[in-house]
C-alpha cells in the first residue's frame, strides 16, 4: 500500500473508475470478517461455535466503531508523534477528513475521495482483530476478549499501521528508507504482512501461552465439527482477499491486476503445497488441508503481491503451504494451544511472505541480483514487528487477567461456551427417530433451567 500521510493536491480531479473499484474493494474485506467467522466456526466442536463466530462479530461492532473515532485518526491522521503514531485528537470523528475548504468531499492523490480510504481501512483493522480469536477458541470470557480487542487495536494495532503505511519509523520514509541511488530500497509491506499478520499471529502465541490450555488439550480429540462450513468461509476469504490485495494500490489500474494475478498463483500452490505434505506425511490430503493452505497462501503474498512475478508468486506459495502444513504441529511439541492454528499460518505465512521479498523481489530480490539489502531490511522490519506486537500484547494480556480474567468456569468449558456466554446452541435437534435418547427436560424452575443446563453436554443421539 502506499504510504499516505493524508496529503492532497489541489490538481487532483475525482477518478470514479478507481472510486468504483475502492468501494468495492471495502465491501470484499468487509466480507471477510463473517467469513472468517465461518472459517474458524466450523473448525471448532459444536458447542463452541456461536461463541466463535461472536468473536468475530464482537470485534465487526467494536472496532468499527473506535476506527471511526479515534483509529483513523492515530493510523493516518496529519499530527505525527515520533513516526510511531499520529495524535488520535487531531482528527477525532473524522474531523477536517472528508471535506476539503470549499466543502467538497476531499480528494487523495490517486483521485479517490479520503472517506472511500477511511472506509477500506476500516476493514482492515476490523478483520487483524477476528484473526487473533482463533486462538482463544472455548475457553475465554467474551466480555474480557471485547475489552482486550478495544485495547489492542488502539496500542498495536493503530501505531502499527501508521509506522508502516501512514508515514511512520517502518515506512518507505523511516528507519530503512534507501539513499542517494538506492530509491528503489525500503520496507515493502504492500498490503498487511506486517500490520495484519505477523500482528495478529504474534498476538495470538502470547494469548494462546498467557490464558493456558483447552481442557483435554493433547488428550481428548477436538475435531472440526463442520468441514463444509470451513471451507465455505475458505472460499469467501479467498474471494474477499482480491479487495484486500488489489484494492491496496487505490487504484484501478495494472499494477492492481498483477496483484489479482499473483494472489490467485501463490494461493493456488499453496493449497497444492499442503496437500503434497499431508499426503507424504500422513498418506492423506484433507479438505481441512486444502480449506488451509489456502488461507497460508493468501496470508504469505499479501505483503509481497506487488513486488513478484507471477512465477515468484508460485514459488512463494508452494513453500507457504508446506512450510505452514509442518508448522501447525508445533503447538503440540512446545505444549502451547493455539485452537486454530492463528500462529501456524498467519504468523508463520506472514514472516515467510515478507521476508521472501527479500528473495523474491523481481526488482530488488537476492535471487534477481539485487544482494542483500532487501533481505535484510524485510527482517529487521518483520523482528520489529514480532517484538513490538508481542510486548504489548503481553502486557494487555497480563492486566486483563489481573482484573477482569480470561477464563471461563470449567464445568462451563467442558459443557460447552455457547450455552454458558450467549445461551443458545448453533443446532437443535427437532425431531428424534426410532431408537434416539431424547435429553432429560429440566423440572428446575424456567428461571434456573438455562443455568443447570450449562452443566449437561447434550446427549448422543443413538440411532
Amino acid at each position: 500500500m502506499r504510504n499516505l500521510a493524508l496529503a492532497t493536491a489541489d490538481s487532483v480531479t475525482l477518478d470514479t473508475g478507481s472510486t468504483a473499484w475502492m468501494l468495492i474493494s471495502a465491501a470484499l474485506v468487509l466480507l471477510m470478517t463473517p467469513a472468517l467467522a465461518l472459517f474458524y466456526g466450523g473448525m471448532n466442536r459444536s458447542k463452541s461455535v456461536l461463541n466463535m463466530m461472536m468473536m468475530s462479530f464482537g470485534a465487526l461492532g467494536l472496532v468499527g466503531v473506535i476506527y471511526v473515532l479515534w483509529g483513523y485518526s492515530m493510523s493516518f491522521g496529519s499530527n505525527d508523534v515520533g513516526g510511531f503514531f499520529a495524535n488520535p485528537f487531531t482528527n477525532f470523528g473524522l474531523r477536517e477528513v472528508m471535506y476539503d475548504a470549499g466543502g467538497e468531499f476531499a480528494l487523495m492523490a490517486s483521485g479517490i475521495p479520503t472517506v472511500v480510504f477511511v472506509a477500506f481501512q476500516l476493514t482492515f483493522a476490523v478483520l487483524t482483530v477476528a484473526l487473533i480469536s482463533g486462538s482463544l477458541s472455548d475457553r475465554v470470557k467474551f466480555s474480557t476478549w471485547l475489552v482486550f480487542a478495544g485495547v489492542f487495536v488502539t496500542l498495536v494495532y493503530f501505531p502499527l499501521a501508521h509506522m508502516v503505511w501512514g508515514g511512520g519509523v517502518l515506512s518507505a520514509d523511516g528507519w530503512f528508507a534507501g539513499g542517494e541511488g538506492d530509491a528503489a530500497y525500503g520496507p515493502i509491506d504492500f498490503a498487511g504482512g506486517t500490520v495484519v499478520h505477523i500482528n495478529a499471529g504474534m498476538a495470538g502465541l502470547v494469548l494462546a501461552i498467557l490464558t493456558g490450555r483447552r481442557l483435554g488439550f493433547g488428550k481428548t480429540p477436538m475435531r472440526p465439527h463442520n468441514v463444509p462450513l470451513t471451507m465455505l468461509g475458505a472460499g469467501l476469504l479467498w474471494f474477499g482477499w482480491f479487495g484486500f490485495n488489489s484494492g491496496s494500490e487505490l487504484a484501478a489500474d495494472g499494477t492492481a491486476g498483477l496483484v489479482w494475478v499473483n494472489t490467485t498463483a501463490a494461493t493456488c500452490a499453496a493449497m497444492l503445497g499442503w496437500l503434497a505434505v499431508e499426503r507424504i506425511r500422513d498418506g492423506h490430503a484433507t479438505s481441512i488441508g486444502a480449506a488451509s493452505g489456502v488461507v497460508a497462501g493468501l496470508v504469505a503474498i499479501t505483503p509481497a503481491c506487488a513486488a513478484l512475478t507471477p512465477v515468484g508468486s508460485l514459488a512463494l506459495g508452494v513453500v507457504a503451504g508446506g512450510l505452514c502444513a509442518l508448522a501447525v504441529g508445533l503447538k503440540y511439541r512446545l505444549g502451547y494451544d493455539d485452537s486454530l492454528d492463528v500462529v501456524g499460518v498467519h504468523l508463520v505465512a506472514g514472516l515467510w511472505g515478507t521476508i521472501a521479498i527479500g528473495l523474491l523481489g523481481s526488482e530488488t530480490g537476492l535471487l534477481y541480483g539485487h544482494g542483500l539489502r532487501q533481505l535484510g531490511i524485510q527482517t529487521a522490519v518483520a523482528l520489529i514487528a514480532m517484538v513490538y506486537t508481542g510486548v504489548l500484547t503481553a502486557i494487555i494480556g497480563v492486566v486483563l487477567a489481573k482484573t477482569m480474567g480470561w477464563r471461563i468456569h470449567a464445568d462451563d468449558e467442558v459443557a460447552g461456551i455457547d450455552q454458558a456466554v450467549h445461551a443458545e446452541s448453533a443446532y437443535e435437534l427437532a425431531s428424534f427417530g426410532a431408537g434416539s435418547r431424547i435429553p432429560r427436560r429440566s423440572t428446575a424452575p424456567a428461571g434456573r433451567e438455562a443455568a443447570g443446563a450449562r452443566h449437561h453436554d447434550e446427549e448422543e443421539v443413538t440411532a
